[in-house]
């Protein structure tokens, strides 16, 4: 029998052993207790032994308490785990994955194939409106934008995908609870509602520290099928992330830019190494397999100078759910039911299978 995810949480926290270390017994498939002792280091052997014979005098307990809390304090709060039925399959396929993952939103973020979106945190105008371009054509694809919250290219990317009413994963380089950087917060916030989800390796209550970032970034690359560096110069973290993609079979893609552009010289020295050259979403599509058809965004419908509610522009006869009609019409969770309430009560929209839709206007009398 192998670990609860209380155990899994627990190997987390132990000391003197890493992820690739927790993966490399995983791998393995010792018995659990018995087996884990005989294979773990020293250090990492003793804390867990005393913790299963004396948990009230293991630190460690504290630490799975305090995690319990944090989990019961809300339905969109997750701890996950391999073998969790949420645990992203692709970061098996990595050699340090996490041996747990703290996670704060909509888990539904994860479902759609994910392709990881970063750059350059000072780009260039041009860098930006390329970042929400692709984010907003990715996510009307079916793809989930992955990227780590950061100012610039990741930020953009990740505020265009939920905008255009898809699905984001921002992995965070300290707790899930902690606004890093501080300008991001309404962009934190945004990713706690739905179609959003905050991860990260860390406990809540862990801040960001500087050797965090780079192993951040083996999870935003490890979660994905690829990664689509936007703009990034010679020396750049970006370049981080697609040397580890590369390391980890993903497929690497980088926007071309003008060799007199300093933040594009780091996407030239990757096509020129081998990276797939894109000029627009089918150059990146074509060298992925292609996902199931998205349920939503839906077309969206003309709205009359006479019919200015905000919903009916995102209603079709297609059934829309209401998690995608609150990111598509900008309207809190409440406001949007109450608005569908009223809308359902004069005839002009119908709760159905998979969500709502739009009902035909009734003719007006002369």
């Amino acid at each position: 029998m192998g670990p609860s995810a209380r155990d899994w949480r627990l190997l987390a926290r132990l000391p003197g052993v890493g992820p690739a270390g927790l993966a490399e017994l995983a791998a393995r498939a010792p018995a659990w207790p018995a087996g884990w002792l005989a294979a773990l280091p020293p250090a990492a052997a003793a804390a867990l032994r005393l913790w299963l014979e004396h948990p009230a005098r293991s630190p460690l307990s504290a630490a799975l308490e305090a995690d319990e809390a944090w989990s019961d304090a809300g339905p969109d709060r997750h701890l996950l785990h391999p073998g969790h039925p949420d645990w992203p399959a692709l970061l098996a396929c990595i050699p340090d994955p996490p041996p747990a993952l703290w996670a704060w939103g909509d888990l539904a973020a994860l479902t759609p194939p994910r392709l990881a979106m970063v750059g350059s945190r000072r780009p260039t105008r041009e860098g930006l409106s390329n970042a929400h371009g692709f984010a907003r054509a990715l996510v009307e694809r079916g793809w989930s934008v992955v990227s780590g919250m950061a100012l610039g290219i990741d930020g953009a990317a990740q505020w265009a995908a939920l905008e255009a009413g898809g699905r984001s994963v921002a992995v965070l380089a300290g707790g899930v609870d902690q606004v890093y950087p501080a300008r991001h917060r309404r962009l934190h916030e945004r990713l706690r509602a739905p179609g959003g989800l905050l991860v990260s390796e860390h406990p809540p209550g862990t801040r960001a520290r500087p050797a965090f970032f780079p192993r951040r970034n083996r999870i935003v690359t490890g979660l994905c099928a690829g990664v689509l560096v936007v703009e990034a110069a010679e020396r750049s973290g970006s370049l981080v992330s697609a040397r580890l993609a590369g390391e980890q079979g993903r497929e690497v893609f980088a926007l071309p830019g003008s060799i007199h552009n300093p933040r594009a010289r780091g996407c030239l020295g990757l096509i020129r190494d081998g990276a797939a050259l894109v000029r627009d979403i089918e150059d990146i599509l074509a060298e992925l397999p292609a996902p199931e058809a998205p349920p939503w965004p839906p077309p969206a419908a003309e709205v009359g100078d006479d019919d200015p509610d905000p919903l009916l522009a995102w209603l079709s006869d297609a059934p829309t759910p209401v998690d995608a009609l609150v990111g598509l019409a900008g309207l809190p969770v409440a406001d949007c039911q109450r608005r569908l309430l009223a809308l359902e009560l004069e005839g002009r929209a119908a709760p159905v299978a998979g969500g709502w839709v739009r009902l035909p206007t009734p003719t007006r009398a002369c």
